[in-house]
């Protein structure tokens, strides 16, 4: 299925945090926190607001945007302003 942002919304896809801390402890997926950083993989029309694109790795507010499953994967939708940084 392909889905396509409207106006200033970006479609990221989630990053899977760490499983495992550095003492080899092992933590399971329901007691993990919610990660903050995924890749752009679909931008909106509104190119005047939108200031990222495809393939660039972002970070966004904790508690922003509509998660959504896809085809066995995690997106998340997030407007441009809940987005934080680009990390290169």
């Amino acid at each position: 299925m392909k889905v396509k942002p409207l106006a200033d919304r970006v479609m990221v896809k989630l990053e899977k945090s760490e499983a495992k801390t550095a003492g080899g402890i092992i933590i399971p997926d329901t007691a993990q926190e919610k990660t903050q950083q995924g890749t752009v993989v679909e931008v909106g029309d509104d190119k005047e607001v939108i200031k990222v694109k495809a393939g660039q790795k972002v970070m966004y507010d904790k508690y922003a945007g509509t998660q959504v499953k896809i085809d066995g994967n995690e997106y998340l939708i997030l407007k441009m302003a809940d987005i934080l940084a680009v990390i290169e």
